[in-house]
């Protein structure tokens, strides 16, 4: 009997064997077959919802992403905040430090989101998937004129710029390997029948440090976006962006092949958005208000140019050390209550930078509440007064987030508010999900009418706001400045 079974099995094992191959032969003969988009992440629109928070690829640049005089700003950052408030998700920026690398960090799952102007082309799109067009544009040439062009005739100028790509022909283009410039200089290469040298520039180098390169000469030739070009060029005219090497191209935000239901309601909110006036105004903040670019790019406060903030950042160091707290933090609540301005003033007579009372001003002994050094020392041993009631919280964060809704409303409503949270089963040392939920209670009378509550109604959504826009200011500045 075995010996009878003996080759039958052999034979079984061979014809399973030969399935496979041609399993796995068929498939990769299959046209339609894509393992980059096979192998990627099954994570779509429920799963997002699930998590709750739009994770978005941004670059740090000029016009996406950027800090200025303590805001965040941006088109891209605009635009996703409006996204995740439409989709009522939380926005979790990361700021992409490799462009090469970017569609495999979505296709793993990291983010769920590129979302900076890339150009759609076919092969991108063996990759990932895009989104409905933002905008349409075209590729032009960054060039730079002589030194001495002021000096110079039109028609001596003339002779020193480059016209038509066909004179770029033995000549060297410096742009990022994995960039659709890079595919357009070897498309352009083709159609004019000779070959154009490709220099290739490291891919941690964004659009427009490429173009301050040329203006500054350490380059010959680099190719943008031409709205790009026209805005990072207009405080640099010896930059000349005249001439375009592509048709127009469409510009949009990327997500995974596999993200089919994630990618529609994308789709939808854009195309409805961009028929708003507000998309067109935030478009031509950031591509076209070419004497709001120039202040911005002239300020010390330009994240894209200084380690600053404010002007007052030393100052605040200062009185950050003496609590122990991260400087950028504290930077993060001055904006809240002042935006730097020591002459702001409240509806209620707060005054000064760190918006102290008059009656706390003079227990804290400042005589000037108006003078922003005085402000910020009283207004800090303020907030060191409460942080210190809160001694038994461990968690640093949580301590200090309670510290600072103590500050906005006041320490009795924050106690309440703890007391309350203890009485429906919630963590008192927690802030967020558990006392921020009590404090925001404490504005229905069947709550604050509580025998146990002492200091009764308070408006509990203004200190949580107060705390959230504080860490998410925080976080951006984490993003931008360094310690």
């Amino acid at each position: 009997m075995k010996t009878i079974l003996k080759p039958y099995l052999l034979v079984l094992i061979c014809l399973t064997l030969l399935a496979c191959r041609k399993d796995k032969s068929s498939m990769s003969d299959d046209p339609n077959y894509n393992p980059i988009v096979a192998n990627s992440v099954d994570r779509d629109l429920e799963d997002i919802k699930k998590d709750g928070v739009l994770r978005a690829l941004v670059v740090y640049s000029s016009t996406s992403y950027f800090l200025y005089k303590g805001q965040a700003m941006g088109f891209e950052y605009e635009l996703l905040n409006q996204l995740a408030e439409h989709l009522d998700l939380e926005l979790d920026l990361v700021v992409s430090n490799d462009l090469d690398s970017e569609f495999e960090v979505l296709n793993r799952g990291d983010v769920d989101l590129i979302a900076h102007g890339m150009t759609i082309t076919n092969q991108r799109k063996w990759e990932v998937s895009f989104t409905e067009h933002l905008y349409l544009t075209k590729q032009v040439l960054v060039q730079r004129k002589p030194d001495n062009y002021r000096n110079m005739s039109w028609s001596t100028l003339q002779k020193h710029l480059i016209h038509d790509p066909i004179e770029l022909i033995n000549d060297t283009v410096s742009i990022r390997k994995n960039s659709a410039y890079h595919e357009r200089i070897l498309s352009l290469s083709n159609e004019i029948g000779g070959k154009i040298i490709v220099d290739t520039l490291d891919s941690k180098l964004t659009t427009p440090e490429i173009i301050d390169m040329v203006a500054e000469g350490k380059i010959k030739y680099t190719v943008a976006d031409e709205n790009l070009a026209k805005i990072n060029a207009s405080n640099q005219p010896i930059l000349n962006i005249d001439v375009p090497i592509s048709f127009s191209q469409r510009i949009a935000w990327v997500t995974r092949t596999k993200s089919v239901n994630f990618r529609e309601v994308v789709n939808n909110w854009i195309t409805e958005k961009k028929k708003t006036t507000n998309y067109r105004i935030v478009y031509n903040k950031y591509f076209k208000n070419k004497r709001s670019f120039n202040r911005r790019i002239k300020s010390d406060y330009y994240s894209l140019k200084n380690n600053q903030i404010s002007k007052y950042d030393e100052h605040i160091k200062t009185q950050a050390k003496k609590i122990g707290l991260d400087w950028r933090l504290l930077a993060s609540q001055v904006y809240q209550e002042s935006r730097f301005d020591p002459e702001a003033q409240s509806w209620a007579g707060a005054k000064g930078l760190m918006q102290v009372m008059p009656a706390t001003a003079e227990s804290l002994g400042i005589k000037d509440i108006s003078d922003p050094i005085e402000s910020l020392r009283g207004g800090t041993a303020y907030l060191r007064q409460m942080y210190r009631y809160f001694d038994d919280i461990l968690d640093e964060e949580n301590r200090i987030k309670f510290a600072l809704a103590s500050y906005n409303c006041g320490i009795g409503h924050v106690l309440d508010a703890q007391r309350l949270a203890e009485a429906n089963g919630l963590d008192p040392h927690i802030w967020t999900g558990h006392v921020d939920q009590m404090i925001k209670a404490l504005s229905n009378p069947k709550n604050y009418n509580k025998p146990f509550i002492k200091y009764g109604y308070v408006r509990g959504s203004e200190p949580v706001a107060y705390v959230e826009q504080i860490f998410e200011r925080y976080n951006h500045y984490n993003q931008f400045i360094s310690l």
